[in-house]
């Protein structure tokens, strides 16, 4: 697996945020989707990776600097196709240890609350993240849950 910076004129990224952005529409009420668009997620406050095996993508995920000591992780998704075979775990360390290079001191991340959601919440309390309050400018919200990790 390579992660590869940016890829976002790529079709087969495109395509994979549109997934999710689907995705999300699906599992989430209008105003509970915190997903980012493509052109968000060129905006200079956001990183953006996708993870491939050759040519063939198996996910993606982005770090938004909300300021000097605190990350946001966004737009993580797996391709489906490859889920349950560790990408998402691949692109998580890839963004940790981008966040640590950027001596961030915490990392944080909105998710949804339903069912749906749950396979993600149980990554990222695998890596650390306890449940907390929103952050930035996320408000209470009983379809968010929002996790952080101290670095």
């Amino acid at each position: 697996m390579q992660i590869r910076a940016g890829q976002l004129d790529r079709p087969e990224v495109i395509a994979l945020l549109r997934e999710h952005l689907q995705g999300m529409a699906e599992l989430s009420p209008p105003d509970s989707v915190h997903a980012l668009g493509l052109d968000a997620l060129k905006h200079p406050q956001i990183s953006f990776w996708s993870a491939w095996d050759d040519e063939e993508l198996l996910g993606c995920g982005a770090l938004k600097q909300l300021d000097a000591a605190h990350g946001e992780i966004k737009s993580m998704r797996t391709a489906g196709a490859h889920r349950r075979r560790g990408v998402a775990a691949a692109m998580l360390e890839h963004i940790l240890a981008e966040a640590a290079r950027r001596e961030y001191r915490r990392l944080s991340l909105e998710t949804g609350s339903m069912d749906g959601f749950g396979p993600a919440r149980s990554l990222y309390a695998r890596y650390g993240f306890d449940y907390c309050g929103p952050f930035a400018d996320y408000r209470d919200d009983p379809n968010s849950v929002f996790m952080s990790k101290a670095l």
